[in-house]
């Protein structure tokens, strides 16, 4: 069955829309996707309200950015639940691909839309997020404002990658004049717009403040006022500011491990060329391909072969038919990649008359120079393409293939003591956003083991998965090795208990029913006289439809890099859209030769990680070994233990407004819904472990040994500071020898009473002896004290501070944050008594003494 029907809305004139992604043409952003999350239930008001807030924002746009950009189109991905009412068939479209997502709210915690970012600014964001209910009720326009202006308001967010300008953690900061002012920003756009390419720009610029106070131009305002205030109307303000536009040719960003498929028309193209390939490939038939799927398999050399049509999965047995078709010797003779997809259209064509929405699998160890000829074909046909890429001589063209048709990139070492091939298989999946129905991996793990002897750990299946548990075992040599597995209550599992397959050299368990939640320990112990690569994969299925599982996705940054530009490594664990913190997160990540490259990944706000406790877990990576392929892996791991949530929307939001002044007036807006359930969710998952590819990536123009040092400290980019008396207590998280690897040699504090000075004149601020300050090891808290002479003037109270560090080599990191010192703070007992005080109520009460004037300063 169909998992998803397309809606395509022309906004504002007719155009022929295709299925790339969301680009800039002209003036006019073409194809914006919005994708309704499979669980929510049909409702036509969500259609119609999609429209209405998308248009709306499309004129403020228009009219903001003084006539330069707007939106066209949009497309709807529809889940297949809701009736067809004159709906298309998707082509490259899937769920997690889209800019828009449409889902209940994560973690209880309300309806405010937010982005979530992983970039530091001007780097693009994943999403937008909006609850139906904030779609389909309009008492919520009095608390966020009109649903268009909080569109551009997240718009910004998501394309130009600029953070909100307001602190709910810090909703206030006090002047050198001891006056209270709301935390804000002071940015303003500077647009350049080419009809191929987005420039991004940032020109700082002193704040444009005015004040007009009525039923919907609540509160503070500025004149640049998306990324402060979105629920404000023009006012005083007639243009947008405070973002930055997007770099490339208008493309959205496409995060590589986040499956991307969205009709259940599967095909299955494999150029095997060893057993290994068999393994995999029997592993994502009878274990990761979701049921209903439509599977087919081809082979090919110079040309193709069907091995079978397309059969739905419907039972154990027709995968296990599909799995004994799969081709016992390899293809010989020359790659023809062109005839192999010819080929598998054409058995997709014969089942449902169209390839549109089809997902291929292409698997190839081979060069073919001839693939190029068949680019335009294959990406207008409206099917998405993953890539396998096995070994270092697989055609260098698949990667763009998979690029332009919005598919997967994977890369497989052609070494056998690699696990790379199962995981790529088992990395795949349909991109339609219903994970409760997904493969998860929960282990992959493996090694050459030396004769009679053994590996083995310990692998935690929790209370969001058990359903169609797998253990599989996989050996080279002629008989299988000893196994032994244990469940949490000590029950025995060994060979006899396993489905074992001597040719195929694999052994396979399924357990009945749900998994028993806890500790299942493994051992493999090599009985062979020889040493041989002995390997454990894990998989399973959510155990609650009602419920979401645990999941993990992994990507680079980017997917071609040139040294010595550094790239990070993301991992997002989440539960549905809520994030999981306090997990262990190790990145693999493995050149086509050479030794693998381990990595700790951290959520801690410091270096790479943007934003702490936000479930995304972040590294930079440098250590680039060779030029050519990398694939990239991630095991996590958490122990049994309860971690409490953030009360807040840890990314870029729109803000809650508690109410407005009507005739004099407070009127108070509803308050925001209960998040007392946070504590619940988070202990009910206890430990779990997790396994995730996050596909391939490529690196060029790395030279030849010996390296220089290229690389300075990271910036940091949490320093905070605090007075006692007259002494200043600075902290912050350490930087690295190599950005956020290894330790600093030392570090340049500096003060000013300007903090624009220190931004930009640094070297000639005021210096603080650091004499005493050893830099840490990267990742550990810096505590340093001193007092500033600034202190010893009576008229001086506030100072600005910022720091830079400092290696081996001299390299210097970018100038830190900006940190405010305030020697004395008057009593703020009326503000900061209550804990429910933020931005938006501070400004509130400010606004209801004040006069409705429009104000507007202007700086030179």
């Amino acid at each position: 069955p169909r998992r998803y029907w397309l809606l395509k809305m022309t906004l504002l004139a007719l155009v022929a829309a295709r299925g790339a992604a969301l680009q800039l043409q002209g003036n006019a952003y073409h194809g914006l996707l919005v994708a309704i999350n499979p669980q929510v239930p049909e409702d036509q008001r969500l259609l119609a309200n999609i429209r209405e807030m998308i248009t709306e924002a499309s004129f403020y746009l228009f009219n903001a950015t003084q006539r330069r950009v707007y939106f066209q189109n949009i497309k709807i991905l529809i889940p297949a639940t809701w009736k067809a009412n004159n709906y298309g068939k998707p082509q490259h479209e899937t769920y997690e691909k889209a800019e828009v997502i449409v889902a209940a709210p994560f973690w209880k915690h309300g309806d405010e839309p937010y982005t979530l970012q992983y970039g530091e600014c001007g780097n693009m964001g994943k999403y937008i997020h909006f609850t139906p209910n904030f779609l389909v009720n309009d008492y919520l326009i009095d608390v966020y404002g009109s649903r268009g202006r909080a569109f551009v308001h997240e718009w910004a967010h998501l394309r130009w990658g600029v953070f909100d300008e307001y602190d709910n953690e810090r909703p206030f900061y006090i002047t050198g004049q001891n006056q209270v002012k709301v935390t804000r920003y002071l940015i303003i756009l500077l647009f350049l717009i080419s009809v191929l390419m987005d420039f991004r720009k940032m020109v700082p610029q002193d704040s444009v403040v005015f004040l007009h106070i009525d039923r919907y131009t609540w509160l503070l305002c500025r004149a640049r006022n998306i990324l402060f205030l979105q629920a404000l109307t023009d006012g005083c303000c007639h243009s947008l500011g405070s973002f930055l536009l997007p770099v490339g040719k208008g493309r959205g960003l496409r995060i590589p491990s986040l499956h991307s498929a969205t009709s259940n028309e599967l095909m299955v193209q494999l150029h095997l060329e060893i057993n290994r390939l068999r393994q995999a490939a029997e592993l994502y038939l009878l274990q990761i391909v979701e049921d209903s799927s439509y599977v087919g398999i081809v082979t090919f050399n110079n040309e193709g072969e069907i091995r079978t049509q397309l059969l739905q999965i419907v039972n154990k047995d027709i995968r296990k038919q599909l799995a004994s078709y799969l081709p016992t010797a390899p293809p010989t003779g020359r790659t023809n990649i062109c005839a192999g997809l010819q080929l598998g259209f054409e058995v997709i064509k014969k089942q449902d008359g169209t390839i549109y929405g089809s997902e291929i699998i292409l698997l190839t160890g081979g060069e073919d120079r001839k693939i190029i000829e068949c680019f335009s074909n294959v990406i207008n046909s409206g099917s998405i393409i993953h890539t396998i890429a096995l070994g270092s001589s697989a055609a260098k063209e698949v990667e763009q293939l998979a690029h332009e048709t919005g598919g997967l990139t994977f890369f497989a070492s052609d070494r056998l003591d690699s696990n790379d091939l199962i995981d790529s298989f088992s990395g795949i999946s349909s991109g339609t956003g219903d994970t409760f129905n997904h493969s998860i991996q929960i282990e992959s793990a493996g090694g050459r083991i030396e004769n009679y002897k053994q590996f083995g750990r310990a692998v935690t299946i929790d209370s969001t998965v058990g359903k169609d548990t797998f253990f599989v075992v996989t050996w080279q040599a002629a008989e299988p090795p000893k196994i032994a597995l244990l469940d949490p209550s000590g029950k025995n599992y060994t060979n006899k208990d396993f489905e074992v397959d001597k040719v195929l050299r694999v052994a396979r368990l399924q357990i009945p029913g749900i998994a028993e939640v806890g500790e299942w320990t493994y051992a493999l112990m090599n009985t062979h006289l020889s040493p041989q690569v002995l390997t454990m994969t894990v998989t399973s299925r959510a155990s609650n439809s009602t419920i979401p599982a645990i999941t993990v996705t992994a990507h680079m940054s980017s997917d071609r890099n040139k040294y010595p530009k550094p790239m990070v490594v993301y991992a997002r664990v989440s539960q549905g859209l809520s994030p999981v913190l306090g997990a262990n997160v190790t990145a693999i990540i493995k050149p086509e030769n050479g030794n693998s490259v381990i990595l700790e990944l951290l959520d801690n706000g410091a270096g790479s990680d943007i934003v702490k406790n936000d479930g995304v877990y972040s590294k930079y990576f440098y250590s680039f070994s060779e030029n050519g392929r990398y694939n990239l892996k991630v095991h996590v791991q958490r122990a049994n233990k309860t971690v409490r949530l953030q009360p807040t929307v840890p990314w870029s939001h729109s803000m809650y407004m508690p109410g407005y002044i009507e005739n004099g007036k407070i009127q108070m807006n509803p308050p925001r819904p209960s998040i007392t359930s946070n504590e619940d969710i988070q202990s009910t998952v206890g430990g779990f472990s997790r396994t995730a590819s996050g596909g391939s990536f490529i690196v060029s123009a790395i030279p030849t040994r010996p390296y220089i040092d290229v690389f300075p400290p990271c910036k940091i980019t949490d320093l905070d500071a605090k007075t006692a008396d007259d002494t200043v207590i600075l902290s912050w998280t350490a930087s690295g020898d190599d950005l956020d690897e290894g330790q600093a040699a030392s570090y340049e504090i500096r003060t000013s009473e300007s903090p624009l000075e220190l931004r930009d004149n640094f070297d000639n601020a005021i210096p603080v002896n650091t004499s005493t300050l050893t830099p840490q090891r990267a990742g550990y808290k810096e505590i340093f004290l001193f007092k500033p002479e600034a202190f010893a003037a009576e008229n001086i109270t506030t100072i600005y501070v910022a720091v830079r560090a400092i290696d081996k080599s001299s390299l210097c990191s970018d100038i830190s944050n900006i940190a405010q010192a305030v020697k004395l703070v008057p009593p703020m007992d009326y503000l900061t008594a209550n804990a429910e005080y933020n931005v938006s109520t501070i400004v509130l009460l400010g606004c209801g003494l004040l006069t409705a004037i429009c104000l507007i300063i202007r700086f030179v």
